[in-house]
């Protein structure tokens, strides 16, 4: 399944739910997964944003759908970059000379 980066930041509506329930943080995993997302690293970040999570989610479709519903709460704002091992690198390579003929 793919990977995923998510960035988030936390609006103040979001620092407050996180303040007076810090485990909500672990509730949201819980939605995620009921969303066919699956946490794999979840991290603090200490600068210009909140959280640093790797997910794993079926396809894009379904990441995008579980962001747009997370961002429309209104407690975070995300960024999301997709993820390909070192050794899809090499292949997706090694792929692309061959049809150059190299």
């Amino acid at each position: 399944m793919p990977l995923y980066v998510i960035l988030s930041k936390l609006t103040d509506k979001g620092a407050q739910t996180v303040f007076k329930k810090p485990e909500r943080i672990l509730e949201v995993n819980k939605e995620l997964e009921e969303m066919g997302l699956k946490v794999i690293h979840q991290y603090l970040v200490f600068g210009d944003w909140d959280f640093l999570n790797i997910v794993e989610a079926e396809n894009d479709e379904a990441l995008a759908a579980a962001l747009i519903n997370l961002n429309m709460r209104g407690t975070i704002r995300t960024t999301t970059y997709k993820l390909m091992s070192i050794d899809e690198l090499i292949k997706a390579i090694k792929r692309a000379a061959e049809k150059r003929g190299e």
